[in-house]
Order: C-alpha cells, then structure tokens, then sequence
C-alpha cells in the first residue's frame, strides 16, 4: 500500500457546531485545479448565504502536488492554512475541500477559529471513504456457466471490478482491472479456461477511482 495514491472515493458532507457557529465541510475528488475550483463553485451555489467559504485543495500526490488554500474573510491563518495543514498530513491527494461557515453571532477568537477549521478537516476525513488513483483496463470475455463463480473469484482476488454481467448461452463479463494485476489475471484466466478464453479489450484509463476494501465507510 505504501505506493498507493490515496483520494476520496465521493463527496462527503460533515457539519460541526461551535458556539452557534455551523461549519459544514464538504470534500471531493478533484484531479486538477480546474476541477477543485468547479466543485468549490458549486458549493458556494449550495450555501450562497454563507459567512465563509474557506477552500482547500490537494492536487497530485508528493512532489508533484499543488496544494492551495484561502481563509475567505477570516482573520489570516486561522482558516485556510490549519485546515490544509491537516489535510497534508493525511496522506491524500486529487482532493477539494470547502469549509462553509455560519457566523453564529458569537466570536471564536484566533484560536477557536484555528480549532474549528481544524476540527472541521479532521471530522471529514475521519467520515471519507477512500479509494486509490490508478490506471486500469477494462475487459470484455466470456465463459460457461460452470466457470462463472470461479472467474468471479479470479476477479475479486486480483482486486478487479465487475461492470457488467450478460447471461445468454455463456456469460459475457466486463471487467475492470489494475494494471499491475492485469498479466496475472489473463494468465490465470487462460489456465481455468485451458487456452478457450479470448479478451476484447474495451478501455483504458490512467486515472480511475477504485474504492479500498475493508473500510469501514
């Protein structure tokens, strides 16, 4: 896993309340500024009544990221910059987050406001689910019927995906595979089947959003 690029898997909402101020927190993918800035466009539509929108984004993984953030009317360094440096220490990248503030009539101060924006980030991360950015293949095959357990097992045990099932005289299965995984699944899949199997390769993606297993969203 340590080469794993970890994103969201969707968009997730949260909401935090302190002192009558409502900090709602929502983050998403984004694998480009483009995309971070579309998605803080549409919150700000969301919640056009808001005290606050502070944005924070993460694009790229490493060396490579470009990290942003912006406090929106609050005092400097007491939005943006705790919640982003949060963000960066939580291993993710391709992500877009905006912290929607309702100014609830009493003044958290400079470092209630750094708490709340903090703890903002922290509770939205924590409800994440996530997944990894990777390049992947989809495959078009068939096999009889008496394989198709067997073959759904392959799938699982390569970490694939199965986008479609259609069952007539054989099944016909679209597959969705990593890369890496990719050599070992036709090969294994050539041993059950004993040379009948024939791949019809349907796409390629560089940058596809494959959920993680056992966790706990």
């Amino acid at each position: 896993m340590n080469d794993c690029k970890l994103i969201p898997a969707r968009r997730v909402e949260t909401e935090l309340i302190d002192r009558n101020s409502r900090f709602i927190t929502n983050a998403a993918p984004a694998f480009s500024v483009t995309q971070a800035q579309e998605f803080i466009a549409w919150i700000k539509d969301k919640y056009p009544d808001a005290t606050h929108h502070v944005r924070v984004y993460l694009i790229g993984h490493g060396s490579a990221t470009i990290a942003h953030c912006s406090d929106d009317g609050e005092p400097s360094g007491t939005a943006g910059r705790p919640a982003l440096a949060v963000l960066q220490g939580s291993g993710l990248g391709d992500i877009a987050v905006v912290i929607t503030r309702y100014y609830g009539g009493t003044k958290l101060g400079t470092g209630g406001l750094v708490r709340a924006y903090s703890d903002s980030m922290r509770k939205v991360l924590d409800a994440l689910p996530l997944a990894k950015k990777v390049a992947t293949t989809t495959l078009m095959f068939v096999v009889p019927y008496a394989l198709f357990e067997s073959t759904k097992l392959m799938v699982s045990n390569h970490d694939g995906v199965m986008v479609d099932q259609i069952f007539g005289a054989d099944v016909t299965l679209t597959v969705r595979l990593i890369n890496k995984h990719l050599d070992s699944f036709k090969e294994r899949m050539v041993t059950l089947t004993k040379g009948a199997v024939e791949f019809i390769m349907i796409e390629e993606r560089e940058n596809t959003i494959m959920p993680l297993r056992n966790r706990k969203h």
